[in-house]
């Protein structure tokens, strides 16, 4: 199920698309400076949310100059909402955040509960797609409490679907299953046939990464059916492909026991979904899917032995990759075009203005002003260029080494002094195997391997504010809640454990013996963290807590995130996790550990 915008307009909700901007936009030349006009251009705003955002946000901004102007806080409230959703829609996370935010202050002075749930839903909706998963569950959770409390249950199966997609981007599947399966019993009783679809292939994907394929493949094909007698291909594309995927990794999952025959038949079938998923995106013309199924068809047909079918498949696969990426060059070319085009016209008003000031003081004396001027600018650029490069080039090779707080720090002190942070956490990784895969690689294999591995970590890191300490051979380390402290650190530091685990173990799908294993170590409590050296400086930690992690990691196993008895009691409410028992670490003893997941 897609991200549903919970909003406070549900008579607009209920229309969809062009035909309800075509009406909308029939009442506006009639509309008055009043409430009602207000109404009007904020569900305007709505309607254009999936059409065109930009101008959904010009007209939310119209709505809220009119609301402020009349003094309507109720106005105000849903016209920030408006601009939230649009923003979202624009992938323009901060100021989506901005605007929904000042509508639920408002909402919560008003004391408008529908309002304030909605606002909830709609801040979870972006925190969910910023990766703060956590956040996310905290904000869906506020709202379907409301929801639950006035028994909306259009809302209350709009939530628990979210919420199912939301423990599923955070790998938690059972949780995934559990709040879809909700989801779907609200839709079945609220006779929705699209959500009760939504929700069968959100179940079946929970499945399907389960690898419970059987169930998976139950619960597609019931959403199938339902979205072919919907007619609604832009959602069916995508279950009939999730069903070829589906019956694909069932055929090479190694795990489930076929013979032969039976690997060959579900091989059959992932083709046989995979070329209707093909054509259907063919039809509407979706490029992305058309992609990826491509690729998808590709691999089933190479695993039975069509190599020419797989070799045309993936030939369209890289045709569609390119197309892709060219729509995407081609929009911003043509911004930089609007742009010089805009820079020309301004010019040419400059140009205007100067003619005036020519012919007032002289066009000869001007001549040689603007001469000498122009040439002085132009020099001053230059230097001012060359100076702003060099010194961008600084910022980003300090900024490469040390945190931004410590780099701030030493550039303007000359020093940065040692700090205690009292709650951090923790995480080494470690390839298992590691000797022995470079055995079978060549030096350069070795080496771009563990680069395209750590520059994976590093973007997941990122994402979830966490810094990077230091690499040494194939070990990773890092630490949540430094240099800026973070209330979620334990979270914030699992969440990025658990998708570093997923990339690696689809990496080894994908690559088998040519990358490795992973094995990942998680502990809190608190460190000391600075600079140290003066030649090749390093940002580093040390402390019993660096220790522990490490010891976490020796005994974790393959694929596997290994906590602390510390870092559970901060992540159980937010994680499931297996409880290993007392196990002897090095120079620790016995030691409560878990897995997640």
């Amino acid at each position: 199920m897609s991200l549903c915008l919970l909003c406070t307009l549900p008579c607009a909700a209920r229309l969809q698309g062009q035909f309800l901007v075509d009406s909308l936009l029939k009442e506006l030349p009639r509309g008055k400076e009043d409430t009602n006009n207000v109404k009007l251009l904020t569900a305007l705003s709505y309607a254009y949310v999936n059409i065109d955002p930009a101008k959904g946000i010009q007209y939310g901004k119209d709505g809220l100059a009119l609301a402020e102007k009349l003094g309507w806080k109720k106005g105000v409230a849903s016209a920030n909402g408006m601009l939230g959703v649009n923003n979202l829609s624009r992938s323009d996370y901060p100021k989506a955040l901005e605007y929904a935010l000042k509508s639920l202050k408002i909402n919560e002075g008003l004391g408008e509960k529908s309002a304030i749930a909605g606002n909830y839903g709609n801040i979870a909706n972006i925190y969910n797609n910023q990766g703060n998963y956590a956040t996310a569950l905290e904000y869906y959770s506020n709202a379907l409490k409301i929801f639950e409390e006035q028994e909306k249950k259009e809302s209350i199966a709009i939530t628990l679907g979210n919420m199912g997609n939301t423990y599923s981007n955070m790998n938690n599947y059972s949780k995934a299953l559990e709040y879809s399966e909700r989801a779907l019993k609200m839709s079945e009783e609220l006779k929705d046939k699209h959500a009760i679809a939504s929700d069968l292939g959100n179940i079946s994907g929970a499945f399907a990464n389960l690898r419970n394929y059987q169930k998976s493949l139950e619960f597609g094909l019931r959403a199938i059916k339902i979205f072919e007698e919907l007619g609604d291909k832009n959602d069916l594309i995508a279950n009939v492909g999730n069903v070829g995927e589906c019956y694909l990794d069932m055929a090479r999952d190694s795990a489930v026991a076929q013979t032969a025959t039976e690997k060959k038949e579900n091989l059959g079938q992932a083709i046989g979904y995979l070329t209707r998923a093909i054509a259907i995106a063919n039809e509407i013309g979706d490029l992305d899917y058309l992609q990826t199924y491509s690729q998808y068809l590709s691999e089933a047909q190479k695993l039975t032995g069509d190599y020419k079918g797989a070799l045309e498949s993936y030939e369209q696969y890289v045709t569609m990759h390119d197309s892709v990426f060219g729509s995407v060059n081609k929009i911003k070319i043509l911004e930089l075009e609007r742009k010089r085009q805009q820079d020309l016209e301004s010019l040419a008003i400059a140009k205007k203005h100067n003619e005036r000031i020519f012919f007032i003081a002289g066009m000869l004396l001007l001549l040689l002003v603007i001469l000498f001027m122009f040439r002085n600018y132009n020099l001053q650029k230059r230097s001012n260029k060359l100076l702003s490069v060099e010194k961008k080039r600084s910022d980003d090779l300090l900024l490469n080494i040390l945190p931004a707080e410590v780099a701030d720090e030493l550039k303007e002190k000359g020093t940065a002094e040692a700090k205690y942070f009292d709650n951090v956490t923790v995480m080494f990784t470690d390839f298992v195997g590691f000797t022995k895969a470079g055995e079978k690689m060549t030096p350069q294999q070795l080496v771009d391997e563990l680069h395209s591995c750590f520059k994976a970590f590093d973007e997941i890191i990122r994402k979830n504010n966490i810094e990077k300490i230091k690499t040494v051979g194939d070990a990773y380390l890092a630490a949540s809640g430094l240099p800026l402290p973070n209330p979620k650190h334990a979270t914030a530091m699992v969440t990025a454990a658990l998708e570093i685990a997923r990339f690696m173990h689809e990496r080894k799908k994908k690559l088998g013996d040519r990358t490795f294993e992973v094995r990942v170590g998680i502990h809190s409590g608190n460190v000391v963290a600075g600079i140290v050296g003066v030649i090749k400086f390093a940002y580093d930690i040390w402390g019993d807590t660096v220790n522990t992690a490490s010891r976490m990691e020796e005994k974790s196993e393959p694929g596997r995130v290994n906590i602390s008895q510390t870092t559970y009691e901060l992540v159980k409410d937010v994680f499931e996790c297996t409880y290993r028992g007392e196990i002897d670490a090095k120079n620790k003893g016995m030691m409560k550990m878990y897995f997640v997941g």
